[in-house]
């Protein structure tokens, strides 16, 4: 049965809805012209996804505009599809105009190695979507149910297979881009499909695109700053004798994503599938999505992502429909190793000579303080850099490529701006991450980016009278369980359940390779405080030499180790 045939009176309303949509289009560009709202409907809010954009509304404001009878605050968030984080400085300067002039006046980097506007109101919704074309970006699938932003690893400095790895992540992208015109047309003024629907095709994803959204990550060992293990697909590149690039060890099933109080839902980790040369990637990646499009669970959003898949049908039986279909078979994964999944800070030497700073920013947002103008910084280092910007996956930027005889320049810019380009920041704080949540995302349950800040400053406090300044714990914090800043990931990981409430979490790896698994459930500030003080100053006194505190709660017994997703939710 193929992928149009089924019954969909059996499968979530969804699928009916993409299949309709006349590939994406919908009734978007009527709803864009109903000036009388600044919403749309709910099904073309579904389908603005694809085109890399939700519907959201200030939940700080709901309560009083419903007092005053007035809709809610409605805007939409923009996110940008940038295929391992890379951003000319022309292009930086563009985006930066573009956020003053339609959006909030900030820039967020996002977990996906991209940014995302907050706060365009509907009228220049496609005024925004225009400026980021022309500055050669877009955001066609860096949402909804296809393939998303391909992450990669991020650091030049590190390896000499940096660039070409990061032009497979490019290929990836756009090898697995959607067909359809629609975004062309509603956004771009494009050429109108003037043939019937029947002719028109999405040779890959059909009429009704993926179960589930789909992400790719791209990885350079021994960093896994991508957390590649996070994500439906990946790639981890694997050096040959001489240096270059052998092939790529493949991963499939990893997913963050999962529901409170629904013990079917698990964050997973993914497994090592196979090998594969550099010929055959955009070959696996095409059929491993193919295999997900036709297996996927499409009755069940909630069990619809790739992890589900290869947990009913074991990683075995997957990889053999994948080389069926791609016509070769897999090679056995090769021997690699990770040393951990963060960040390295401040001036680094690359290996052509230049030089990379990689600044430390807040959850990753990108804006001016009355002490520290970040935004106004980064846009004067734009005017003069003769290299590249690169977001990373745990929301920071590297300025990349400067010339040894401009480091002092850049500093200068810094400095002049409130920004010390080497601040001697807790190493716990360089080590956390936030998603967005209050006040813009539907989702969100508790405060993740505004609250995280201030957390860290009680978490600092006690991490420095234990001695621990410079130690790293990788703290993740969302607003609730849908895992958009991987905080199943950190060897401390807050989840909201309630204005003011987490889930917390200990003991994943630090090196992106565990799972933590839930230590507290539903507890306020003054009771997290409570429980990982004793847990930090144990860590102190009775860690073995280089330990990880998320090994360390595991060999003392606060924890279990967790590496199945399967197991997530045993005691």
């Amino acid at each position: 049965m193929s992928n149009d045939d089924i019954d969909l009176d059996q499968l979530d309303p969804a699928e009916r809805m993409k299949l309709d949509s006349r590939y994406l289009r919908g009734t978007i560009e009527a709803g864009l012209a109903d000036r009388a709202t600044g919403a749309i409907s709910e099904d073309d809010g579904k389908l603005l996804k694809f085109h890399g954009s939700y519907m959201q509304d200030d939940r700080d404001l709901r309560a009083e505009r419903q007092k005053q009878k007035l809709e809610p605050a409605y805007s939409f968030m923009i996110r940008i599809r940038m295929p391992g984080g890379v951003c000319q400085p022309d292009q930086w300067l563009q985006l930066d105009d573009i956020a003053h002039r339609y959006a909030n006046g900030t820039l967020r980097i996002t977990t996906r190695q991209t940014f995302q506007y907050h706060g365009v109101i509907k009228r220049d919704l496609k005024a925004t979507m225009r400026g980021i074309n022309d500055t050669l970006l877009d955001t066609i699938a860096a949402c909804g149910d296809v393939n998303r932003n391909v992450n990669c690893n991020v650091n030049p400095y590190q390896s000499d297979l940096h660039a070409e790895v990061h032009e497979w992540s490019k290929k990836i992208s756009e090898h697995l881009l959607p067909k359809t015109r629609a975004y062309h047309e509603i956004w771009l003024d494009g050429e109108r499909y003037a043939s019937s629907e029947d002719d028109e095709v999405e040779p890959l994803y059909g009429k009704r695109y993926l179960p589930r959204k789909f992400k790719i990550a791209v990885a350079v060992p021994p960093s896994n700053d991508v957390d590649v293990y996070a994500n439906d697909l990946g790639f981890i590149a694997i050096r040959d004798e001489g240096g270059g690039l052998a092939g790529f060890n493949v991963t499939v099933g990893g997913g963050m994503g999962s529901t409170h109080g629904e013990p079917a839902t698990y964050p997973r980790l993914a497994d090592q599938m196979g090998f594969c040369t550099p010929d055959q990637v955009l070959d696996v990646a095409r059929n491993v999505v193919a295999v997900q499009r036709d297996w996927g669970d499409r009755a069940n959003r909630k069990h619809a992502r790739l992890k589900y898949t290869i947990d009913d049908n074991g990683v075995d039986a997957f990889r053999a429909e994948v080389e069926r279909r791609a016509g070769f078979a897999l090679e056995e994964p090769r021997a690699f190793t990770f040393d951990k999944n963060s960040d390295d800070y401040g001036w680094i030497k690359g290996t052509d000579g230049r030089w990379h700073l990689t600044l430390f920013i807040e959850n990753g947002r990108i804006k001016d303080t009355d002490d520290r103008r970040l935004m106004t910084a980064l846009r004067e280092i734009a005017k003069v850099h003769k290299g590249d910007f690169r977001l990373t996956a745990t929301q920071n930027v590297v300025i990349s490529g400067v010339a040894a005889q401009s480091k002092k320049k850049v500093d200068s810019i810094l400095r002049d701006h409130g920004i010390e380009p080497e601040a001697d920041l807790s190493a716990i704080r360089r080590s956390s991450m936030a998603c967005v949540a209050l006040p813009t995302c539907a989702l969100a349950m508790a405060e993740s980016e505004r609250y995280l800040p201030g957390l860290i400053d009680e978490l600092e406090t006690i991490m420095e009278s234990n001695g621990l300044r410079h130690d790293s714990i990788v703290v993740r914090m969302t607003g609730c369980p849908n895992g958009c800043a991987r905080p199943f990931l950190g060897e401390i990981g807050f989840v909201g359940k309630a204005p003011g409430k987490y889930n917390l979490y200990l003991g994943a790896g630090f090196k992106g390779e565990r799972l933590n698994k839930l230590y507290r459930e539903n507890i306020g500030e003054e009771q997290i405080l409570a429980e990982l003080e004793p847990l930090i100053r144990a860590y102190a006194q009775q860690r073995n030499d280089g330990e990880p505190f998320g090994d360390f709660v595991i060999r003392a017994g606060y924890i279990k180790a967790t590496r199945n997703g399967l197991d997530f939710h045993d005691a």
